[in-house]
């Protein structure tokens, strides 16, 4: 069985007006998961299929309602008419943990390297990326993407311990 969690980094809100700059992959199959970035150019229908392949499920945070429909509006993909679908937003909810993703990962105590950054950041990293071509800024924008998926997992297994019942007295 294959998980995939899944975040992507935009110019903007609108998936008729903005396009996808960065769709981040964790593929979890056992012991040996696998973090895949399609950047640019290489953000195809195709690619993100082959890198999907095998898998089961695909989490997100938020991303009935942002990931999903951007890239079903900018790739004619629908992911839900493909795979699984499970948002980690809606479990949070739940247990009244509420917000934005990094306001949830500082309630659990989900440590991140990068503080400070949110997607308006994330876009202009992007623009300087491609109007002054700064390797750096790119590089900055990948790391914040592969943060946003990797704790996507780290979310999921504290909500999973969290709704183990308390062991007997």
């Amino acid at each position: 069985m294959t998980e995939a969690y899944l975040d992507i980094e935009t110019t903007g809100l609108s998936p008729y007006l903005d396009d996808i700059t960065v769709i981040g992959i964790y593929l979890v199959t056992g012991d040996a998961p696998r973090f895949v970035q399609l950047v640019g150019e290489d953000i195809t229908r195709e690619n993100l299929l082959g890198i999907l392949e095998g898998t089961d499920t695909i989490f997100t945070y938020n991303g009935r309602r942002f990931d999903l429909p951007f890239i079903r509006d900018r790739l004619n993909l629908n992911l839900e008419d493909e795979f699984h679908h499970h948002d980690l937003m809606y479990d949070c909810w739940r247990k009244n943990l509420y917000g934005g993703f990094k306001s949830v990962e500082q309630q659990l105590g989900i440590p991140r390297r990068l503080t400070g950054i949110g997607g308006f950041q994330a876009v202009i990293l992007w623009w300087k990326y491609r109007s002054e071509g700064d390797r750096a800024a790119l590089d900055l924008l990948l790391e914040y993407n592969r943060e946003d998926v990797v704790n996507l997992r780290v979310l999921r297994e504290i909500l999973q311990e969290r709704g183990k019942p308390e062991p007997p007295c």
